[in-house]
C-alpha cells in the first residue's frame, strides 16, 4: 500500500494546477481521464462553472476554522478526483478552503483514472467513488479517509439506492439541489470531526 501511495505522490497537482488542467482541457473540448465523450465534457464544463462560483462564495465557519487551525501534526491530504465528477466539483472548493487554514496541511490532487491502483485501495462499497481524500502522516501512513461526499449526502445516496436499486438522473438532480442549499456546511461538519479524531 505505502509503495502505491508514494508512487501516486510523485505526480500530483496543487488545487490551482488541478483547476487549470480542467480549464485547459475544456478549451480543447476535452475532459480529464482516458474516456472522452460529449457528456463527460459537458459535465466538466458545468463543474468548472460550479467550482469558480464556490471558490468565490464558500464561507468557512468559525468552529471549522478553530478546529483546523488547532491541528499540529503535518499531514498530506491526497485527493483522488476527475473534472467530470459532480461530487468533486461541490466538495473540492470547500476542502481547499479548509486546507488553506493550516500550513500543516499539504493538499495534493491526483486523477483517479491515472491512479487506479491507489483508487482500488480506497473503494467505497466496492466502487471507485470520488472524490476520495486520504489523510497521510509525515511518513505517508494512512491516518483516515473521507469521501466521496459529506456524511449526510452519503446517507441520502444509500437510502435512495436501497429504495430504487440504482443511482439515476433524479438522484443526481436531488443531490445537486441539496449541495446548493447546503453551501458546504455538511463538508465542514465532517472535517471538524476529521481533524480532531
Amino acid at each position: 500500500m505505502k509503495t502505491i501511495i508514494e508512487k501516486s505522490l510523485q505526480n500530483t497537482y496543487t488545487y490551482q494546477e488541478y483547476r487549470d488542467l480542467v480549464s485547459d482541457l475544456l478549451a480543447e473540448g476535452k475532459s480529464t481521464g482516458p474516456n472522452q465523450s460529449e457528456d463527460l465534457t459537458n459535465y466538466s464544463m458545468l463543474n468548472d462553472r460550479r467550482m469558480k462560483r464556490l471558490d468565490k462564495t464558500i464561507k468557512i465557519s468559525e468552529e471549522t476554522r478553530q478546529k483546523v487551525q488547532a491541528l499540529k501534526e503535518t499531514q498530506t491530504w491526497l485527493v483522488l478526483t476527475e473534472g467530470w465528477c459532480g461530487d468533486a466539483a461541490q466538495n473540492l472548493p470547500v476542502l481547499n478552503k479548509i486546507a488553506e487554514l493550516n500550513e500543516n496541511i499539504n493538499m495534493k490532487f491526483v486523477l483517479r483514472d491515472e491512479n487506479l491502483e491507489l483508487m482500488d485501495l480506497f473503494l467505497t462499497n466496492g466502487g471507485r467513488s470520488i472524490p476520495k481524500l486520504i489523510a497521510l502522516d509525515k511518513n505517508n501512513n494512512v491516518l483516515k479517509t473521507w469521501g466521496p461526499r459529506p456524511s449526510f449526502a452519503n446517507r441520502m445516496v444509500a437510502e435512495y439506492k436501497a429504495k430504487n436499486g440504482n443511482l439515476d438522473a433524479q438522484l443526481k438532480q436531488d443531490l445537486q439541489v441539496w449541495y446548493n442549499k447546503d453551501k458546504g456546511k455538511s463538508t465542514q461538519e465532517d472535517f471538524i470531526s476529521f481533524v480532531k479524531s
